[in-house]
C-alpha cells in the first residue's frame, strides 16, 4: 500500500524541481561546470597562476611565489573555483587537480632553479597514489627541487585526517620539503595544532586582514597568531593583503611576510618569463 503513495512523491518532487526555474537553473549550471572540469582534467586544460610572497619591509622582492591552479573551459576561459571546488573537494576530480597542480609545479621549479614556490593540497591526496607517482618523479628533476617546494594544506583538511597528515610531513621533512598550514582561522581553529604538527608556515586566514588597520579586535586575534608561530619558529603569513595600510598594521603585528593585490594579483606572466621573452627579442 505505501509503495504507489511514496513513488508518488518522489514524482512530485521531480516535478516541483522542474517547476522551479532557479533550482533547476542551478542544478543545470553545476552539472554543466563539473562536466567542463572533467573535460579540463581530461585534456589537461589547466594552468598555474603565480602570485608573490613578500618579506614585511622588503617587498619589492618575492620572498616565494604561490602557484594557485588554473582550469580552463573548451574556449580558454577561466571557470571560477568557487563554482566547482566545494562540489569536488572530496571526490576523485578533486585529487586529480592536486596532481595536475603538483606537476606544473614541479615541472617550473626544474626550470628555474632559484625559484621557491608553493602549491596547495588536500589532505585526501596522500594516500592518492598517482599524487604520490607525480611527486616522486618530480622529486627526481633537481637536486634541489625538494628544498624548494612548499605544499600547502588548509587547516580544514589537517584536521579531517590529522594521523595521515603527520606521518606524511615527517617523511617528507627529511627529503627537504616544507609545510605550509593554509587559511589557519578560517574554521574551529584550534591551538593544539601547534603544538602536534611541525609545519614551518602558518597562512592567516585572508578574512582577517581586511581593513584590519582599523579593526582592532582582528589585530588582537592576528597579533597572537604571529606571536605563537613566532615561538613555535615558523613564517607566518598575512594574505589578501589589499591596502598600504593593511600591510603596515601587518608588519608592526610581527607577520613575516605579505600576500594580496597590494604587492601583486596572480598572473599567468610570472616575472621569470617575461625575463625569457625579453631575451629571446634580444
Amino acid at each position: 500500500m505505501d509503495r504507489p503513495r511514496k513513488k508518488k512523491n518522489r514524482k512530485a518532487a521531480m516535478s516541483r524541481e522542474q517547476r522551479n526555474p532557479l533550482t533547476y537553473a542551478v542544478s543545470s549550471r553545476d552539472s554543466s561546470t563539473l562536466d567542463m572540469v572533467r573535460d579540463a582534467i581530461r585534456h589537461k586544460q589547466v594552468m598555474l597562476a603565480f602570485q608573490p610572497v613578500v618579506q614585511s619591509g622588503k617587498t619589492k622582492h618575492a620572498a616565494y611565489f604561490e602557484g594557485l591552479l588554473r582550469v580552463l573551459d573548451e574556449t580558454g576561459r577561466i571557470i571560477p573555483a568557487k563554482d566547482f571546488i566545494d562540489a569536488i573537494e572530496d571526490s576523485e576530480l578533486g585529487r586529480q587537480l592536486d596532481g595536475l597542480a603538483l606537476e606544473l609545479g614541479l615541472e617550473t621549479l626544474a626550470a628555474q632553479p632559484n625559484l621557491r614556490l608553493s602549491i596547495n593540497m588536500s589532505a585526501r591526496s596522500i594516500g592518492y597514489a598517482p599524487w604520490m607517482q607525480t611527486l616522486q618523479k618530480g622529486l627526481a628533476r633537481g637536486a634541489t627541487v625538494p628544498e624548494r617546494l612548499i605544499l600547502e594544506i588548509s587547516e580544514k583538511s589537517v584536521t579531517q585526517v590529522p594521523d595521515i597528515v603527520r606521518g606524511f610531513m615527517e617523511d617528507l621533512q627529511i627529503k627537504g620539503i616544507s609545510f605550509g598550514l593554509d587559511d589557519y582561522g578560517s574554521g574551529l581553529s584550534s591551538l593544539r595544532i601547534f603544538r602536534d604538527f611541525d609545519f614551518d608556515i602558518v597562512k592567516l586566514d585572508g578574512g582577517f586582514s581586511h581593513n584590519i588597520a582599523n579593526d582592532s579586535a582582528n589585530q588582537v586575534l592576528a597579533g597572537a597568531v604571529a606571536a605563537i608561530a613566532e615561538r613555535f619558529d615558523m613564517i607566518s603569513v598575512a594574505s589578501r593583503i589589499e591596502s598600504p595600510a593593511d600591510a603596515q598594521t601587518m608588519q608592526e603585528l610581527g607577520f613575516d611576510c605579505l600576500q594580496g593585490f597590494a604587492f601583486g594579483a596572480p598572473t599567468v606572466s610570472p616575472p621569470w618569463t617575461r625575463k625569457n621573452r625579453h631575451s629571446s627579442a634580444a
